[in-house]
């Protein structure tokens, strides 16, 4: 495999970023790296420190990623620029410079929201294999969740009242048509689950979209190992935030230790005082705050079961699949994609409150049933999700598109891959 030159174009980027993707996005470079690929990242700085008002901590960087900071000098003013008018409009010429003729294979939209919203779809050499990834569904809804109002799932378009809910100017350039003319320059569109695509479709985006999962690089269960919480308890990891559902889970904990296993809650967030309050008469409720991620995988193996009851419409899931790289089982809310995840082995859905009770109950009390998900979760985890496997996929997709397009470069870059 011959290989390419590959832009990555995003809002948020580790170190400057606060989710998921960052860090998706940043496994993805890491990842077509490892494979001889030449990537360059470009992302905006200023849509990070203006919200966290301050720089974040350095990280170590891979030498072989080039990364590119912008920065204005104009602070929020260059973000809301784009957020409003859908159009890099202070860091146009850059990316026009950044972009030119001849300098990338493919040009790979991720976070677009505010590097330069849907006006960057059409920068770049024009022969270049141009892709979009939804990390979010940003592409439909102006907050990226599709939580209405912030208080319930979005089912029908109240955008405008709903921006207003969230103290979010409106965007004009979403009434305009601009998103379809645009989008007409990316050669394909990835979303990371079946349920996000169809969701897409269902709001009114028109491009056929390929799915393509996250993934994880492959750590074997850990074993031997002393747990890190005295008692046997299940887990919860993540943000601490209303729409991630941990409210929802706390009551199943009540009663003394003698009632059953404790539940451990990792994370910290703008919800964290309101649960914390909630748990505080709860001697089975216990909070670690924001851990390390190299702290996880001991968590993760000597949990009953990780318990996820988001009550949005997330895109993927890459907690599950963390869980069940880790060989534990999974007890997610019956939402989003997360039937389809748990459908490939490893887990138990619920609906409402008593159906969680009964997950935790059959986890909590039969260590062989544990046991027996807890393989099955390490098995889907091998069969859909280590990087190899993703990675074939992300690339048999660039290699369609590319035979699309006609761009016999990328076509031969890719034809003779191990």
């Amino acid at each position: 495999m011959a290989p390419l030159n590959i832009a990555m174009l995003t809002t948020f980027y580790p170190p400057y970023n606060f989710g998921g993707d960052g860090i998706g996005i940043r496994r993805l470079a890491t990842a077509l790296a490892d494979r001889g690929h030449h990537i360059t990242v470009v992302h905006d700085r200023d849509a990070y420190t203006t919200q966290a008002g301050r720089e974040p901590a350095s990280i170590e960087m891979d030498p072989r990623i080039e990364v590119i900071g912008l920065t204005s000098g104009m602070g929020m003013l260059s973000n809301l620029l784009v957020h409003q008018l859908g159009s890099p409009v202070v860091h146009k010429a850059r990316m026009e410079e950044l972009l030119g003729p001849g300098k990338f294979d493919v040009i790979w939209h991720h976070n677009a929201s505010l590097v330069g919203g849907p006006g960057l779809f059409g920068l770049g050499d024009p022969n270049a294999v141009r892709i979009y990834e939804a990390h979010e569904h940003w592409l439909v809804c102006p907050t990226h969740v599709l939580w209405k109002e912030n208080r319930e799932l979005c089912e029908q378009r109240a955008c405008l009242r709903c921006q207003l809910s969230y103290k979010r100017p409106p965007q004009p350039w979403r009434w305009t048509g601009k998103l379809g003319r645009e989008a007409r320059h990316i050669d394909v569109f990835i979303a990371k689950s079946q349920f996000s695509r169809d969701k897409h479709r269902a709001f009114g985006f028109a491009p056929e979209m390929e799915v393509v999962p996250y993934f994880l690089p492959d750590m074997p269960p850990i074993t031997g190992q002393a747990a890190p919480h005295p008692r046997p308890y299940f887990l919860f990891v993540g943000r601490l935030e209303k729409i991630k559902g941990v409210q929802d889970i706390i009551p199943a904990f009540s009663g003394s230790a003698a009632d059953g296993p404790d539940l451990v809650i990792v994370g910290g967030g703008e919800y964290e005082a309101e649960l914390r309050a909630q748990g505080a008469s709860m001697e089975r409720v216990h909070f670690t705050g924001r851990l390390d991620p190299e702290a996880l995988p001991a968590w993760y193996s000597n949990a009953r079961a990780l318990i996820v009851p988001s009550l949005c419409y997330e895109t993927f899931g890459i907690i599950l699949i963390e869980a069940f790289r880790g060989g534990t089982p999974v007890i997610a809310r019956r939402l989003g994609p997360f039937p389809e995840i748990v459908a490939k082995g490893g887990g138990l859905l619920f609906e409402n409150e008593a159906e969680l009770r009964a997950a935790i109950a059959e986890l909590g009390t039969d260590p062989a049933r544990r046991d027996a998900l807890a393989r099955e979760a390490r098995i889907a985890y091998e069969k859909n999700w280590k990087e190899d496997i993703v990675i074939t996929e992300y690339l048999d997709v660039v290699a369609k598109a590319a035979r699309a397009k006609g761009n016999q470069h990328v076509i031969s870059a890719l034809e003779n891959r191990a």
